[in-house]
């Protein structure tokens, strides 16, 4: 699963590296649910970065409050889902992070926060966007439409260092351009996610971090220092 990740310089360097002209990124120790995310996309033969909000909106919905808004995609069913098929044909991103957190449940009842991470730099997770039309807006009102996406997922159990039962797909960098462009049918994107987060997942690590990464309050680099 992935429910709050990490974004800062190391992320923006991997940014750098993926589109021309970045601006400045805001750094944020605790993304989460609802909050506009930095991602790529390709559009025409051209690298974009919209923000855009995590969690899922479906073009089909009749209100942009409207539940369930689904913040991952598991791959098992992300190209056949009638909530993520047309996405995953058609709408698919890159996921820039520092890394991600997920949650121990402790004998007591309380959740143990651990940071998931490469140590070699930034993660690239694999994510899908959809555009939704506000109705009440005219067609060329730049506000009409709302852009989101979901990260997906896969079974975590092929990472030696994971801590729950779901972790993001991650791309590896050779992996990008196939991702983003529109040449690969949905059976071979399966596997290039398949091949890709495999080679990813055997380098990740994890440890424990500080219970203030518990609330979307609470912000900044100290969250990812390891617990002495």
């Amino acid at each position: 699963m992935c429910g709050r990740f990490v974004v800062s310089d190391t992320t923006a360097n991997e940014l750098a590296t993926l589109i021309e002209g970045l601006g400045d990124l805001r750094p944020s120790y605790n993304v989460a649910p609802t909050d506009d995310v930095a991602v790529v996309r390709e559009r025409h033969g051209q690298r974009q970065m919209p923000g855009v909000r995590w969690g899922f909106v479906p073009s089909w919905y009749p209100d942009l409050r409207k539940k369930p808004q689904p913040i991952n995609a598991r791959i098992e069913n992300v190209a056949t889902s009638g909530m993520f098929r047309k996405a995953f044909a058609q709408a698919r991103c890159l996921v820039p992070a520092d890394g991600y957190y997920e949650w121990v449940l402790e004998q007591d009842g309380g959740k143990q926060p651990y940071f998931i991470h490469d140590p070699a730099g930034a993660i690239t997770m694999a994510g899908i966007i959809s555009a939704w039309p506000d109705p009440a807006k005219d067609e060329n009102d730049p506000a009409k439409w709302t852009l989101s996406m979901a990260i997906i997922t896969r079974d975590a159990h092929v990472a030696p260092g994971e801590v729950h039962d779901r972790m993001p797909v991650c791309l590896t960098p050779e992996s990008y351009n196939d991702w983003l462009g529109g040449h690969l049918d949905a059976e071979e994107l399966l596997k290039l996610l398949d091949r890709s987060s495999l080679e990813v997942a055997h380098r990740l690590e994890a440890y424990q971090v500080s219970k203030d990464a518990n609330s979307v309050k609470n912000n900044g680099p100290h969250l990812i220092e390891p617990l002495r």
